[in-house]
């Protein structure tokens, strides 16, 4: 049980990110200043995480015998520098989804922005299916209807009309989708060998030097990082890109990625309820049945993946 509740906290802590966004905002801190922050706690957090897993690992291997000491000196092999560059790279997506997610903050409810970026799921399909050359199958058909009926009815599209919302936070949003959606496909390609905690450490290193690229971290000279943007700075790395990766890689590798996936779809519902009451955003009764029925959308491939396993597991008798 605690795995499958380490999965749910690690999607609850991703649900509670734009929330604090839309406040940050209302503070008047800017774009770059809020994600900068957030990455540079999230890289320092990260970093401090990887050192202290090498040095209890070490700690434990010197209390036991040689053949531990082996294991373990495995487990944290020292990466090239073309591996370290690939996780990096692998770590930019992330960067770019926090920058257009963010920016669409500004034109569109954080109800809406979080619904847009749940998106992904039906884009990493189609990206999979191009990529591959292979046509999704029914149940991936399926998926799609329920997701764009339930995105329909959960963003109010269906009860104010596209016009009152702003196309640029709209295409903002599905540009996060995108960018999540490569991020998905690359970031478990990328150095699986790797010890979980280094490749989370490379890939934020990566995403920070992106963001010094396109922002120049001029906060920091200033003193305006001493204000209460630190605040902001440090609940956004501490939630989104330190505490769901951790509680990630303890659960997911227990409880499998399918189940996982589904799990990690709580994200969506903290994010619409906390809009509610915390920025106080409306959603109606109408929204939130989308929102059950983008839950169900993303929930039904895996489900079924679920039972073909189980049914071709099953030995059959004649």
């Amino acid at each position: 049980m605690k795995y499958y509740l380490s999965v749910l906290a690690g999607a609850m802590s991703y649900g509670i990110l734009s929330t604090i966004v839309v406040l940050a905002y209302g503070q008047g801190y800017q774009l770059g200043e809020v994600v900068g922050t957030q990455l540079i706690v999230g890289f320092i957090l990260s970093w401090m995480l990887a050192l202290y897993t090498k040095f209890r690992a070490k700690r434990r291997s010197g209390n036991h015998n040689h053949g531990t000491s082996e294991s373990v000196s495995k487990m944290f092999t020292r990466l090239t520098w073309k591996q370290r560059l690939i996780l990096m790279a692998a770590g930019t997506p992330t960067v770019i989804t926090g920058l257009v997610y963010y920016q669409s903050l500004r034109y569109i409810p954080a109800s809406l922005a979080i619904i847009l970026l749940f998106q992904f799921t039906w884009i990493s399909v189609l990206i999979q299916a191009i990529s591959k050359r292979q046509r999704p199958n029914k149940i991936m058909f399926l998926t799609l209807i329920i997701l764009f009926g339930g995105t329909l009815l959960a963003a109010g599209f269906l009860e104010q009309g596209l016009s009152e919302f702003s196309g640029l936070g709209i295409a903002l949003g599905l540009m996060a989708a995108v960018s999540y959606s490569l991020f998905v496909l690359f970031s478990g390609k990328a150095v699986p060998s790797a010890h979980p905690a280094f490749r989370s450490a490379w890939m934020v290193t990566g995403g920070l030097i992106l963001l010094c690229i396109l922002f120049p971290p001029t906060f920091l000279f200033t003193g305006l990082l001493w204000s209460q943007l630190l605040v902001f700075g440090a609940l956004l790395g501490f939630f989104g890109a330190f505490i769901p990766p951790v509680l990630f890689a303890i659960g997911v590798p227990h409880i499998g990625g399918d189940m996982a996936g589904i799990l990690g779809a709580i994200e969506l519902p903290i994010a619409v309820l906390l809009s509610s009451i915390v920025l106080h955003e409306h959603v109606s009764s109408l929204q939130w049945m989308g929102v059950v029925i983008v839950l169900i959308g993303v929930a039904l491939p895996e489900l079924y993946k679920m039972r073909q396993r189980r049914s071709q597991s099953t030995p059959s008798y004649s």
